[in-house]
């Protein structure tokens, strides 16, 4: 879904939560960075669409803070980009940055079964992030290749993991982990009757 969705969400007054806050706030992080990077490398909304998958419709809609992206769009952006995931969602920062449990923006798939919350500071590491996924019962969240080069580790915390990459499958349970080349097409699937938790770390090629 190119045009993403927004992550807002009103309490029983009918008033903004603090979610809506958050999105709001990750859009216009979004908004600049890549505006940045993307004069930064001389490429026009039409480069970028060409290169992401991403229409230009959408590109200009996330530039401008009409719409926030869902994390399948994100990591289209980040790959025509050709920069990390992070770059996207925050600036990186010098010395000691925290992430308070609170303030971590949580990314969504457009079907809401699938989140992604990060772990650490956006930018704490040019090569290493790290996210703890959500995986609603009996669903599938389907990744296209990241950059070349990307690998990813998933750890199950709870709940089980059918984890496809390319055509092979792989079964894991609680405790189990995986590694693989993130830079094919690749889906989490979760078999099981309740949620599913996983940490993730993406590795990208220095």
């Amino acid at each position: 879904m190119e045009d993403g969705v927004s992550t807002r969400k009103l309490n029983r007054r009918g008033t903004s939560t603090g979610d809506e806050v958050g999105a709001a706030e990750l859009g216009r992080r979004v908004a600049e960075n890549l505006r940045q990077r993307r004069k930064a490398r001389g490429l026009s909304l039409d480069d970028l669409a060409h290169s992401s998958g991403v229409s230009r419709a959408a590109l200009s809609q996330i530039e401008t803070c009409k719409s926030n992206p869902t994390v399948g769009v994100l990591w289209k952006i980040a790959v025509g980009l050709g920069v990390p995931l992070s770059e996207l969602i925050g600036m990186p920062r010098s010395g000691a940055v925290v992430l308070r449990r609170q303030d971590a923006q949580v990314l969504r798939s457009a079907d809401g079964k699938f989140e992604s919350r990060p772990l650490a500071p956006a930018g704490a590491s040019p090569h290493v992030e790290l996210y703890e996924l959500r995986l609603a019962a009996r669903s599938t969240h389907a990744s296209e290749a990241h950059a070349p080069g990307t690998h990813e580790l998933i750890v199950v915390l709870t709940g089980q993991l059918r984890m496809w990459v390319a055509e092979e499958c792989y079964e894991l349970s609680t405790g189990d982990a995986i590694a693989f080349a993130a830079d094919r097409a690749h889906s989490y699937e979760n078999p099981a009757g309740s949620e599913a938790r996983y940490h993730n770390v993406i590795i990208y090629e220095h």
